[in-house]
């Protein structure tokens, strides 16, 4: 495949190197200093966009991309209230889009583990739940895509839970989000539901970032060919 990398800061150099071990040419390397390549003739012709950029900037780099019919991988977070648009906009234009807050084959088994303990933890009421992120300094949103993600898996299965905060305070029928940024930490996620007697903890921790790179050539490869809006599950058939 012909791959467009949108972004080319550490996640995107993981990537080029995760898809060049797979049979991957990388054609364009887009960054905040020549996206004016966006609009070139040439950028047409490739076979997908794999957009990691910031939640400034990622909306109107997927838009763009989108419009021109072209298959889209998008990891940037912190802009779902953008996501409705570039579905439609990819519907429109007969192209593929797919978004994750996280490309990690283990994240999306603990996002399934998260909701079935969720729904066996509804009918709990004793045990208090509380969650937590730690990401490196680096990271532009908080709390992280993947917490949301994970909260919003919770609210799905328990209706005595309405919405999500940032913090640590208890707030009635409010899941509390920790987040924590420390020096070198690719990402760590806890679940965690704590009763006077006991304490049922589950939680993710990646070591590098190849898990999410690896994630995001495969969705780049399941693209091919495709239109619509995909998700993770689609790709890992889960």
């Amino acid at each position: 495949m012909n791959i467009a990398l949108v972004g080319y800061g550490k996640m995107g150099k993981a990537i080029e190197r995760i898809a060049q071990q797979r049979g991957h040419n990388i054609i364009f390397r887009i960054h905040h200093e020549n996206r004016d390549l966006l609009e070139s003739p040439e950028f047409s012709g490739i076979d997908a966009v794999i957009e990691f950029t910031g939640p400034a900037s990622a909306k109107e780099n997927v838009l763009a991309c989108l419009q021109k019919g072209l298959p889209v991988v998008s990891g940037s977070t912190g802009w779902n209230g953008g996501l409705a648009e570039a579905e439609a906009v990819c519907l429109q234009s007969d192209a593929a889009f797919l978004h994750s807050s996280n490309f990690s084959v283990g994240v999306q088994l603990f996002f399934l583990l998260n909701q079935r303990l969720a729904q066996l933890m509804a009918s709990h009421p004793e045990y208090r739940l509380s969650t937590s992120e730690t990401h490196h300094t680096e990271k532009k949103d908080a709390p992280s895509g993947t917490a949301v993600t994970l909260a919003q898996g919770v609210l799905n299965e328990n209706p005595s839970l309405q919405n999500w905060h940032l913090g640590t305070e208890e707030k009635s029928g409010s899941i509390p989000i920790e987040a924590l940024r420390i020096s070198g930490v690719p990402g760590t996620h806890v679940v965690r539901y704590d009763s006077e007697i006991d304490t049922l903890e589950i939680s993710h921790t990646a070591h590098s970032r190849d898990g999410f790179a690896l994630g995001a050539v495969l969705a780049a490869e399941f693209l091919a060919g495709k239109k619509g809006v995909f998700s993770m599950q689609d790709v890992l058939h889960v």
